[in-house]
């Protein structure tokens, strides 16, 4: 849904893209043309658009590491909470007013705050939809090679549409998505959606894809153990 909604955002498809008007569009000027300059600046230190591209990825990956830890501590929180929160459903489930009440006297309780997570992925979105459209809107880079790619087609041996799902899966695992049976759906819907994405979307796409996985899941292997809510910390009866 998430990745959906993004491409809905960019209004960017395959025959679609449209230049960057840095003169005219404010968001042009602000968001998309400084990192499509980014990534041209990069090119000519590397001398590929390719590493380019897996370069700013990973600066950029760096720079929301705060935010990202501040998701990663909220779903702590919440997933500390889940069992009292279950307990909740379970004795109010005739009662949708009295639930919400003592839900919200619980989040009081524990110093909880559900929309805390939500607003780092907020302030994340512009930044990452941005750089989307720099390197989908980025003329030289549908010009350029990396690898055996085009970057401005799409992989005619469906190695890279296949290495972002792959990360996309390994990416869920690492973040815990199969632990939650209301997310367990996602460990499959999501990878499918990403390959045929990345099937008929430019490569360079995808290298961003693939690139971003590794680092969410290099990420939640370091840190994860850090804000893995354990049993043990469940509260007592």
């Amino acid at each position: 849904m998430l990745i959906v909604g993004v491409l809905m955002v960019t209004g960017c498809s395959p025959g679609t893209v449209s230049p960057i008007d840095a003169d005219n569009s404010f968001w042009d000027k602000y968001f998309v043309a400084p990192l499509s300059d980014a990534l041209d600046w990069f090119k000519e230190f590397l001398g590929n658009y390719g590493y380019s591209i897996i370069v700013l990825t990973i600066i950029i990956r760096f720079f929301l590491l705060p935010l990202t830890l501040k998701q990663m501590k909220s779903s702590k929180a919440m997933q500390k909470i889940q069992p009292e929160m279950q307990k909740l459903r379970e004795k109010y489930k005739n009662d949708q007013q009295k639930m919400q009440q003592e839900t919200m006297k619980l989040f009081q309780k524990h110093n909880v705050n559900p929309m805390a997570g939500c607003l780092p992925l907020l302030v994340q979105m512009p930044i990452l939809i941005a750089f989307y459209q720099a390197i989908m809107r980025n003329e030289h880079i549908f010009e350029a090679n990396f690898l055996w790619l085009e970057l401005g087609s799409a992989d005619p041996y469906y190695i890279f549409p296949l290495l972002a799902a792959v990360t996309t899966f390994l990416q869920s695992i690492v973040m815990g998505m199969g632990d939650n049976p209301q997310t367990r759906l996602f460990l499959w819907i999501m990878p499918i959606m990403i390959f045929v994405l990345a099937f008929n979307f430019p490569s360079a796409l995808s290298v961003y894809w693939v690139i971003s996985n590794l680092f969410t899941m290099v990420q939640y292997a370091i840190l994860g153990d850090k804000f893995k809510a354990k049993k043990s910390e469940a509260p007592a009866k």
